[in-house]
């Protein structure tokens, strides 16, 4: 039943996944009330929109939280699916976070005294508003999908849980970043032949010089650039994942990994004909250049950084991975209603939902606009988007930093405005 009274208060953010959370965490060390709102229960989209083998591509000892960390006997492992919603939920128990679990706002819009947001379980007037529902929403799918034949499945990464579900016969993944890829192992493992088609991707190696990348690239400050420290901060936040994969044995999982074990590549996928055949890009072999080079610039990188710092006596030497390996003449086309292939995963990456948002705050592409997470309309901030304000800003590690910054400026807003 909709409750007609409207509830006051200063802060209202949306989301309680972990941006919503660490955002909670600061705004009660400011001891500014508010309240997060979540429209199903806490790591709602960790519950339920990923596979079930899927595990951080972090370290656990990367999980650092304001006022909440690891604890356990493994910190350089990577947590399971529900060993990431464990740690989640128990987080938000821990700083008694204020969350409306059921809670679905329908509207954020402008009012008289700040904002009014519109949910299925009542309203509330708020001075402030933190969006933190994710950037990772809904599946992008290709227009080329309105071709597939009807003899083919599809499922979208957020669809797609494990081998099992899918019909007997070959599989074509559509993407090759660290959900694509990862896709593609677990499903030709599973005896099903697999065909990836690799778009824009980054290659990286799991380990490098006896240490994670991941450690690297945090001692190293890569994690912090800031997004007012790089030269085209578009172009950042639309970079691909790294092809990183959080294994047991900690091994590398690229291109040549995956057609070690017969993985097919092929290149980005640009349209299927009215007779079901799917016609490919022929610049594979350019694209795996490109990302090769990539990951030997950050590789660089750490070099550079260990011998400034000292480390390359404590360290293995510095090396570099075999070129990704394609075939001379990779396939351009593909007969999909032949009954080859008889699924389709689309791991073309994902996008945010704003319906709800009744604020004139958009870009042409339909983008909140934002300058390091401030949004343009005085009092409403953005979390948990690719390089919100740092490079490691989607990152359960990264959400902290993040909400350190804009609580401070939230707080200054809002003495600022106090009258």
């Amino acid at each position: 039943m909709r409750t007609t009274a409207i509830r006051n208060i200063t802060t209202v953010v949306i989301g309680a996944g972990h941006a919503g959370l660490a955002m909670s965490r600061c705004l009660s060390e400011r001891s500014i009330d508010h309240v997060v709102l979540e429209r199903s229960e806490v790591a709602h989209t960790w519950r339920t929109e990923r596979w079930d083998s899927l595990r951080l591509l972090t370290p656990n000892w990367q999980s650092r939280r304001p006022g909440f960390g690891y604890r356990g006997p493994d910190p350089d492992g990577y947590r399971t699916l529900p060993e990431v919603i464990d740690f989640i939920t128990a987080y938000a128990q821990a700083i008694s976070a204020p969350v409306r679990p059921h809670t679905r706002v329908t509207s954020v819009r402008r009012a008289e005294a700040g904002y009014l947001v519109r949910t299925d379980q009542g309203d509330w007037s708020c001075r402030t508003v933190v969006i933190a529902s994710g950037a990772f929403n809904i599946a992008c799918v290709p227009g080329v999908a309105d071709h597939v034949p009807r003899s083919v499945t599809t499922f979208t990464t957020q669809q797609y849980r494990n081998p099992d579900q899918l019909p007997a016969g070959g599989v074509l993944v559509v993407g090759a970043s660290s959900s694509g890829t990862q896709i593609a192992n677990e499903i030709h493992r599973s005896g099903r032949p697999v065909t990836l088609s690799v778009g824009e991707h980054i290659r990286a190696p799991r380990m490098y010089r006896g240490k994670d990348l991941e450690w690297w690239m945090d001692a190293a400050g890569i994690l912090d650039e800031r997004y007012d420290q790089v030269d085209d901060i578009g172009r950042a936040r639309r970079v691909p994942s790294l092809q990183l994969a959080g294994t047991p044995d900690r091994s590398t999982l690229d291109l040549n990994a995956l057609t070690g074990i017969g993985v097919r590549l092929v290149g980005r996928l640009a349209g299927i004909t009215g007779s079901g055949k799917a016609q490919f890009a022929g610049s594979l072999r350019n694209i795996c250049a490109l990302s090769d080079l990539k990951m030997n610039r950050l590789l660089n990188l750490i070099d550079e950084w260990a011998q400034t710092n000292g480390f390359d006596r404590m360290v293995e030497p510095s090396h570099r991975l075999p070129p990704t390996a394609v075939e001379e003449a990779p396939p351009l086309a593909l007969d999909i209603a032949n009954g080859e292939i008889r699924t389709i995963i689309w791991a073309t990456g994902y996008r945010p939902d704003y319906s709800w948002l009744e604020l004139p705050v958009f870009d042409r592409k339909g983008m909140v606009r934002h300058d390091g997470g401030v949004v343009s309309f005085q009092g409403v901030y953005l979390m948990g988007v690719p390089f919100a304000r740092r490079r490691k800003s989607t990152l359960i590690d990264g959400a902290g930093d993040d909400a350190r910054d804009l609580s401070d400026h939230l707080a200054l807003y809002l003495r600022q405005n106090s009258a």
